[in-house]
């Protein structure tokens, strides 16, 4: 009761109201998703007033839509690929600042998800081919990014098992869909698990929710990730238009027309706009596992 008790009152001081002014962070990334029919929208993300820095798109090599902007790309493996390697390679022949690379999306996901579904052999057998190189050229290796259920959790140790100590990654992503107690608990799990590895949170939302309780999840995950300073970069998932959107319109960062949201502009640093995001996909959530309340007191002592 004692333990409980003093989470509540910690999880109190998070602050559950909608940002006027909100900070921005070096930290803030972008998971670039493009839309075909609205190019337009890709110069939001790259104003000279955004606090963004990095991004990435699933893919090994960079989008036309960034190719003069400021933010850094961090290429990424999704599945298997025999040609990873030589991609970014030539792109720091080339000049390019490749600093980070991503690997293996939801792998223990299936496609209807998103997922890349690969078996942690075969990955670890790629990671060594196409990831494990890139470290002789100073390059910073992530850890392949799992869902926050427990498959994920599994899946990521039998990869290590299959590598026998030959991957060598620097940071660990990590993914997450549902609310913030859930959040905060994984993040716990997950720093307890490796201790010495960096954090990069490259997905979440709190998906398919009202507006409200989407808002003050956002904001009290972001200013959680800005307290951490083992949590280096994070990226919220939802650079798209509400109608478009398959985590729930709410968790859309534009509006149907590509207007900021409240949560958008707050992302990029601005107030809030009072745009409404209105119309949705439809998707069938994913909530990458369950909220383990304990564990939030264990992270709190790490801040």
């Amino acid at each position: 009761m004692h333990q409980y008790s003093l989470l509540s009152s910690l999880l109190l001081l998070l602050p559950c109201v909608y940002s006027q002014n909100a900070p921005s962070s070096p930290k803030r990334g972008l998971v670039y998703v493009p839309n075909a029919e609205h190019l337009s929208d890709d110069s939001i993300w790259t104003t000279d007033s955004s606090p963004l820095t990095w991004y990435y798109n699933y893919e090994s090599k960079p989008s036309p839509a960034f190719s003069n902007s400021k933010l850094q790309f961090v290429p990424m493996l999704w599945g298997s690929s025999t040609t990873f390697l030589n991609d970014v390679t030539a792109q720091i022949n080339s000049g390019a600042n490749i600093s980070y690379v991503l690997a293996f999306n939801e792998p223990d996901g299936g496609g209807s998800t998103g997922g890349s579904a690969i078996p942690a052999e075969t990955a670890a057998e790629t990671w060594q081919r196409e990831i494990e190189p890139l470290k002789k050229l100073g390059v910073k290796l992530g850890a392949p990014g799992v869902t926050g259920a427990p498959s994920g959790k599994l899946w990521l140790q039998n990869f290590f098992n299959a590598c026998k100590g030959n991957c060598s990654a620097d940071f660990i992503p990590i993914h997450w869909y549902g609310n913030f107690e859930g959040l905060a608990s994984h993040v716990g799990e997950v720093r307890a698990a490796y201790q010495n590895l960096t954090m990069w949170v490259t997905e979440y939302a709190y998906n398919n929710m009202p507006l409200e309780e989407t808002q003050n999840f956002y904001n009290q995950s972001s200013q959680f990730f800005d307290r951490i300073d083992y949590i280096t970069h994070y990226s919220y998932f939802g650079s798209f238009r509400s109608s478009v959107s398959n985590v729930g319109p709410n968790a859309a960062m534009l509006t149907e027309k590509g207007k900021l949201t409240d949560l958008g502009s707050w992302y990029l640093g601005g107030s809030a706009t009072g745009n409404v995001p209105r119309g949705g996909a439809g998707r069938n959530a994913v909530f990458a596992g369950s909220t383990v309340i304990i564990l939030l007191t264990s992270i709190w002592s790490l801040i």
